[in-house]
This record gives C-alpha cells, structure tokens and sequence, in this order.
C-alpha cells in the first residue's frame, strides 16, 4: 500500500516538473516576441503566424501522441520528444529568416510540447479515480509555476546574453531534464490496492469507458470539442499579445515579463482550487465557474488603459487561465472513462489547437491594420460568454453509463 502511494506521489510530481518546462518554456515566445520585432522589424502578424504554425502541429501531432501513449505508454514518447523540443530551440539560435521561425518553433519544439499533457493528465487519468481533478490541478500547477519563473529566468538571461544564446542554454537544459524525468512515467498503474486494508493484496485495475468511436457519437464530446475551440482562442491571444500590449501601454520588456509571470502565478492557484472543485461537485460546474471568471477578466481587459492595472487584471485573469488546461482531462475521464482517454484527450485538445492557431494570428493582422488591440478584446470577450452558454448543454454521466464494451 505504502509502495503504491510512493509510486502515485511520484507520477505527480513528475507530471508538475514536466509541466513547469514545458509551459513554462512556451511562455518565453512571449518575451521572445519583442526580441523578433526589434532584431528583425518583422510585423506582429508574421511573428504570431510561427506561434500559429506552432499550435496547429502541436495539434495534429498531439493526436498521434495520444494513440502511442494509450499503446505504448508515456516513457520513450516523451524522450523522443525532449530530444526534438531541445534541439529546435537550439536551432532558433541561429534565425534569420522567418521560415526558419517557423519550421524551428513551428515544427520542432511543437513536436516536443504536443506530448507534455497528453502524457502526463492521461497518466494522472489512469492512476487516480477519487482525487483526479486535484491530482491534475496539482500536475499543471506546475505549469503555473513554470509560466512565473520561466519569464524572470530569461529576462535575467537575457540582461546577460543575447536571445541566440538564451535559446541555445534553454534547448539543452530542457533536453537534459525531460529526459531525466521521463525516466519516472509509468502508464498504468501494476494494481488497485484495496483501500480498507493495509495488508491487502492489490488487485488488478481494468480500465473502463468508451472507445473513440463511441465517444465521437455522444453530445458531450463536440460540446467539449467545440469548448476548446473558444477557449484556446481566448487564451492563446492573451498569452502571445498580452506583453506587446504591455509595452504599447509603456511597459518596458523587463515589466512587461513580470506581468506574464503573475498571470502564471495566479493560474497555480487556478489549477489546484477549481481542480479540487471538480471532485466535489463535477467537471460541468467547475468549467462554469471558469468560464464567468472568464469572462469578467476580458471584459475588464478591454477597459485597461493604465499598465500598472495590469498587474491587478493578471492574477485575476491567471486564475482562470490555468482552471481551463487543469479541467479538461479529469472531465473527459469523467464523461468517457479512460479506456481511450489518450487519443479522446487529445482530440479535443487538437480543436482547442485549431483556434489558439487561428486567433493569435488574426489579433496580430488586426493590430497591424488599426493599430490597437480594441476589436480583438472584444472579440474575445464574445467567445468566453458563447462558451460559457455552450457548457450549459454538457451532461454528467454516472460511472454505470460509462463501463462499456
């Protein structure tokens, strides 16, 4: 028993460091952003359409990532992944043209990132039934983690070195570490143990739940599907514009980073609160509760004028940010089981790519045209309320409706 808890404590907090490098690290095209427009004068539409390119591979490959997990396990993916990641930031050392942007964050860090939550939520998934919504919050807590320091650490870097040798230590210090810690993933857990008796022998764990085929049939996978869709399209925006926006206010870059490393530092709590919440009363309520905080943030978002307030709106905005990439894996375990909840996941995480692709881009061909971020605000603040009437429609399904062959 003591052994099979050793074992969950440390898939954990595995799962937390795995998060904290890699959304940490995606955080740093942010600041990288500001880097890009003063070396190379590219326009913001051109420098968002790599993070486009970025979001939109990590989606398609995700999906691929998901199958192997569910067939092969979390282990060798996420070394294989590591290597690629690493190396395409190294690689960005060496930009000179957009194309390379492109093909180097674009491709090969996507190749990397696209495993970071498929492999590590789905593990969560499969290794914890009571607690998972608490258990994942506290995995991606990590990501809010990373999202605070990553920005402080290369701002430092950055005091020091140029952005080309920053992106050549972080490509090999992110490879050394993830392989480090992918040697800790395990996908299944060897057995249940029986929680009313210390001296029990576990018993083997079956896994119940729809297949992918099923699952595609039912209301609540589109609803999720479409969900994601709005929500990364709000998020992505924010986590790409947020600091340029920061600086047309009269942030300089180094004030700039700090309002990026609030918001990671609300989303921590974001993710550990309403994580805990979806245990209690469901992952329906919990997406509800995120969606009005949501919405309230973008709306206010859209009144900002002083930069200062800014660092009022982050944490506040933070919350939510990090409530959404905890909520929606213990959710689609909790509607569809986690018989295929690899590539299930990672289907909905890819329609969520399809719009976190899209909509940095167009705010960036927006603000190049007008010359504000106004209109995209708005916008934004539209989805958030469409989404939050979307996920009236989602049904709870009791463990019953789920065990299916």
């Amino acid at each position: 028993m003591n052994s099979y808890r050793n074992q969950q404590f440390l898939i954990v907090g595995t799962g937390f460091l795995v998060q904290a490098v890699y959304v940490g690290l995606l955080f740093m095209f942010g600041i990288l952003f500001l880097e890009f427009e003063e070396t190379f004068g590219w326009s913001r539409a051109v420098i968002s359409g790599a993070f486009s390119a970025f979001l939109l591979a990590t989606g398609f490959i995700g999906i691929a990532m998901g199958k192997l997990n569910d067939l092969f396990g979390p282990r060798r993916i996420m070394i294989a992944g590591a290597l690629i990641h690493g190396a395409g930031y190294a690689l960005m050392s060496l930009i000179q043209a957009p194309w390379q942007l492109y093909f180097f964050y674009g491709v090969l860090v996507a190749v990397g990132f696209s495993t970071h939550d498929i492999l590590t939520l789905s593990t969560i998934a499969r290794w914890f039934t009571a607690k998972r919504s608490l258990m994942s919050g506290i995995v991606k807590a990590g990501a809010g983690a990373g999202t605070f320091v990553v920005p402080i650490l290369l701002t430092a870097l950055l005091a020091v070195w140029d952005w080309r040798i920053a992106c050549l230590v972080v490509g090999a210090a992110s490879t050394l570490i993830l392989t480090f810690l992918a040697q800790f993933l395990t996908r299944n857990p060897p057995s249940t143990p029986v929680e009313s008796d210390e001296n029990s022998t576990p018993v083997p764990q079956t896994e119940i739940g729809l297949t992918l085929k099923l699952a595609i049939t039912t209301r609540n996978f589109w609803i999720l599907c479409v969900g994601q869709f709005l929500i990364f399209s709000c998020l992505m925006v924010v986590m790409i514009h947020v600091a340029p926006h920061a600086r047309d206010l009269g942030f300089e870059t180094t004030q700039a980073a700090k309002v990026l490393s609030t918001i990671g530092a609300g989303s921590i709590l974001g993710r550990i609160i309403l994580g805990g919440t979806a245990d209690r009363l469901g992952g329906k309520r919990a997406l509800i509760i995120a969606y009005v905080i949501l919405c309230a943030s973008l709306i206010w978002l859209l009144f900002i004028r002083e930069p200062s307030i800014l660092f009022l709106f982050a944490p506040v905005y933070g919350f939510t940010h990090g409530a959404f990439f905890t909520l929606i894996s213990p959710t689609v375990a909790e509607l569809f089981g986690t018989r295929s909840h690899g590539v299930i996941f990672a289907i909905v995480l890819f329609h969520g790519t399809i719009g976190g692709a899209l909509s940095p881009l167009i705010a960036g061909y927006v603000f190049d045209t007008v010359g504000s971020y106004q209109p995209v605000f708005a916008c934004l603040a539209g989805l958030a309320v469409a989404g939050l009437v979307l996920v009236q429609f989602l049904q709870s399904n009791s463990p019953a409706e789920i065990e299916v062959t």
